[in-house]
């Protein structure tokens, strides 16, 4: 026999549950979620180990890279001069040749002196240090030269104000930098 339908309940429902019943659900339910949060909580525990682990070998190998790059610079400041000094080598053997010769005649040494000079501006040259040399009527730039004294210009001659009218001393330039300005007298305005 069928038990009537009672009128609150649709057919096809269970039939309502005890107490007890309803509290093992909840507790049921309770604890399918605390697995599912255990679960979870393992994943992002694996998952930051894993990302702490990526981050301590990136701090390593940045660290290693800093080290790498801070004995690079310190090999590059010790022997920085390495390659200039092995320029200069050839002219200090020039020297010391042409000093070996007692009887030399002043044509000689001349002659000696300037290809030993040649072979200094070579070896200048090579390590990027170029003469600052400035011709009569070039403008003064005080960057590159230092004004030692400004001159009035002799009658007739025609020459822009502000401009170098003799060279004392050369200056020069070490890849662009001025490392001695070239000593100059400056045209007076007039």
């Amino acid at each position: 026999m069928t038990e009537p339908i009672q009128p609150n309940e649709k057919p096809g429902a269970e039939a309502p549950q005890s107490p007890e019943e309803r509290e093992a659900a909840m507790f049921a339910n309770e604890a399918d979620a605390l697995a599912q949060a255990q679960a979870e909580l393992a994943t992002l525990k694996a998952k930051s180990g894993e990302l702490a682990d990526q981050f301590l070998r990136a701090k390593a190998e940045a660290e290693n890279a800093r080290r790498r790059a801070d004995e690079e610079i310190s090999k590059s400041r010790k022997f920085a001069v390495e390659s200039f000094a092995d320029s200069l080598l050839p002219v200090m053997d020039s020297l010391e040749t042409g000093l070996a010769h007692k009887d030399a005649t002043p044509e000689q040494i001349r002659e000696g002196a300037e290809a030993t000079l040649r072979q200094l501006k070579s070896a200048l040259e090579r390590n990027k240090v170029i003469a600052i040399d400035p011709a009569p009527g070039d403008k003064f730039d005080p960057h590159q030269h230092q004004a030692i004294s400004v001159v009035p210009l002799a009658p007739g001659v025609q020459q822009e104000p502000n401009s170098v009218v003799t060279v004392l001393q050369k200056g020069y330039l070490i890849a662009e930098r001025v490392l001695r300005p070239a000593l100059v007298t400056v045209a007076a305005p007039q």
